[in-house]
C-alpha cells in the first residue's frame, strides 16, 4: 500500500505495520518548504488513526541528501515582535502532531539544519556510512535555537556545541555521529533503509500499547527541558539574527570546503 503527496512518499506495509515516510524533494536535497510542512503535518495526524501501522521509518529520497532544512526559496514571513516568531519548521515532527508511533530514521546523505527537527522527534536513527551531519546557521549569521536545543537533548553538550558552532566549515562523519551517540548504528554502504526497516519491524510486533507508552515515557524524560529552552528561542533568534538580505550575502559568497571528522 502506498501513497504520495507533492512533497511526501508514504508506504506501509500491513503486512509488517511498517509504514516508510519519505521526504520527496531529491531535486531540491529534501529541503523543507511550506507544502511539505502542511503534507508532513498531514501524514503524522494521519498515521495517529492508522491501527494497522505500528511503527514508521523516516528517511529521504535519493542519495546526496535526507534533509538539508528550510529550503532558502521560501519566504517565511515574521511579525516585528521578538515575541510572535513564527517558524514553521515547530510543525513537521511527529511529537509535534501528536504522534507516539516509534519513528526510526534512516540518513543517507546531509542531514543538517532544520533535518534536527525531524531527527530529535525520532526516537534513534541508523546512517550509512556516507551519511554527513551540520549546522549552517552560524555561517550565515543566524542563530542555531531549536536545532541546538534538540541535539544537546541527543548529544554530549560539547560535541553538540562544536558542530552549531563551526557551521559550514566542519561535519560530523556517519562513523564520528555513531562514537557519541547521535546514531545508533552504521550500515553497510546503501543500507540503511533496510537496516531501519529491521528494526522498525521488530518493534511493531510488540504490543502496541506497551511500545507506545514506552515512547511517551522516554520522551517525557526530556520534554519539559525541551519546552524550558524552546520559550527563549525566538527571543534568542530575534536578537541574533542578522537581517535577511546580509544573510543572502554570507550564504552567496560562502567557502565550498569543510572538514569530515
Amino acid at each position: 500500500m502506498g501513497a504520495r503527496v507533492s512533497t511526501v512518499r508514504v508506504d506501509a506495509d500491513k503486512d509488517s505495520g511498517v509504514a516508510v515516510v519519505t521526504l520527496d524533494r531529491p531535486h531540491r536535497l529534501n529541503a523543507v518548504d511550506l507544502e511539505m510542512v502542511r503534507e508532513l503535518a498531514g501524514v503524522w495526524r494521519a498515521l495517529r488513526f492508522d491501527d494497522s501501522v505500528r511503527a514508521v521509518v523516516l528517511t529521504g529520497s535519493g542519495e546526496r541528501a535526507f534533509c538539508t532544512g528550510i529550503d532558502r526559496g521560501v519566504a517565511v514571513p515574521q511579525p516585528s515582535s521578538p515575541y510572535m516568531q513564527d517558524d514553521p519548521l515547530l510543525r513537521i515532527g511527529p511529537k509535534a502532531n501528536g504522534l507516539w508511533k516509534p519513528v526510526v530514521a534512516a540518513v543517507c546523505g546531509m542531514a543538517c539544519g532544520g533535518a534536527f527537527y525531524l531527527l530529535g522527534e525520532s526516537e534513534f536513527v541508523v546512517a550509512d556510512p556516507a551519511a554527513e551531519f551540520f549546522d549552517p546557521h552560524t555561517t550565515y549569521g543566524m542563530v542555531s535555537a531549536y536545532e541546538s536545543v534538540l541535539m544537546a537533548a541527543r548529544m554530549p553538550y560539547g560535541e553538540a556545541a562544536r558542530m552549531m558552532l563551526m557551521g559550514t566549515a566542519e561535519r560530523i562523519s556517519a562513523r564520528r555521529a555513531h562514537e557519541i551517540g547521535l546514531v545508533s548504528e552504521v550500515t553497510e554502504p546503501g543500507g540503511a533503509l533496510a537496516a531501519a526497516v529491521r528494526c522498525a519491524a521488530v518493534i511493531a510486533g510488540y504490543p502496541a500499547e506497551g511500545v507506545q507508552g514506552t515512547v511517551r515515557a522516554l520522551w517525557a524524560a526530556k520534554e519539559a527541558a525541551l519546552a524550558q529552552a524552546f520559550t527563549q528561542a525566538p527571543h534568542l533568534i530575534a536578537l541574533g539574527n542578522l537581517p535577511a538580505e546580509r544573510q543572502a550575502e554570507l550564504f552567496t559568497g560562502r567557502r565550498r570546503e569543510f572538514r569530515l571528522r
